[in-house]
C-alpha cells in the first residue's frame, strides 16, 4: 500500500479522537452544569450534540476505511478534561470567574480537536481517501465555530463578569 506508514498514523489518530470525542461527551455535560452564564450553558449542549454527530461521522470513516470503529482512551483528552475537572472545584464558588475559566479550558479542549482533525483531513487528503477528508473537514469547521463561539462569549459577557468583581 502506498503511504503506509502514513495510513497506520491516520488510523491510530482517527481512534485517538474517536476515544476523546466519547471522552469528552462527559466532560461537557460536567462543563454545563457548571456554567453559570445562560450563553455558555447553552454553547456547551450544542457542542454536545454536535459532538454526538462528529462520533457518527468518524464512525463513517473508519467503516469507509474497511476498518470497526474503535477507539481508544486519548491521554490527552483525559488531560484536559482532568484540568476542567480541577477548575470547577477550584471556582465553585466564583461563579462570575468559573465562567471564564470553564471556558479556558473548553477552548483547550476545542484547540486540540483542532490541530487533531486538521491533520486527520490533511492525511486523508494526501493518501486519496476524499470522503474522510471531506467529513473530517466539516467537523474541523465546526471546531473553529465552537471556538469562535466561545472567544464571543468570553468578551461580551463571561470575562467582562470575572472583571467586574
Amino acid at each position: 500500500m502506498p503511504n503506509a506508514h502514513l495510513h497506520e498514523l491516520f488510523t491510530e489518530e482517527l481512534k485517538d479522537i474517536l476515544g476523546a470525542e466519547r471522552q469528552l461527551l462527559k466532560g461537557l455535560k460536567k462543563m454545563a452544569n457548571a456554567a453559570g452564564n445562560a450563553k455558555l450553558k447553552e454553547a456547551f449542549e450544542t457542542h454536545y450534540q454536535q459532538t454526538e454527530g462528529q462520533i457518527e461521522r468518524l464512525k463513517t470513516v473508519f467503516s469507509g476505511l474497511g476498518m470497526a470503529a474503535r477507539g481508544k482512551k486519548c491521554k490527552a483528552m483525559e488531560g484536559l478534561l482532568e484540568e476542567a475537572d480541577e477548575i470547577i472545584e477550584d471556582f465553585q464558588d466564583s461563579p462570575e470567574v468559573l465562567n471564564a475559566a470553564l471556558i479556558s479550558a473548553a477552548q483547550k479542549v476545542e484547540h486540540y480537536e483542532i490541530a487533531s482533525y486538521g491533520c486527520l483531513a490533511t492525511y486523508a487528503k494526501l493518501m486519496g481517501h476524499a470522503e474522510a477528508q471531506e467529513l473530517l473537514g466539516a467537523t474541523l469547521a465546526e471546531e473553529k465555530e465552537t471556538d469562535e463561539l466561545l472567544t464571543l462569549i468570553a468578551m461580551e459577557e463571561a470575562n467582562t463578569e470575572g472583571a467586574s468583581k
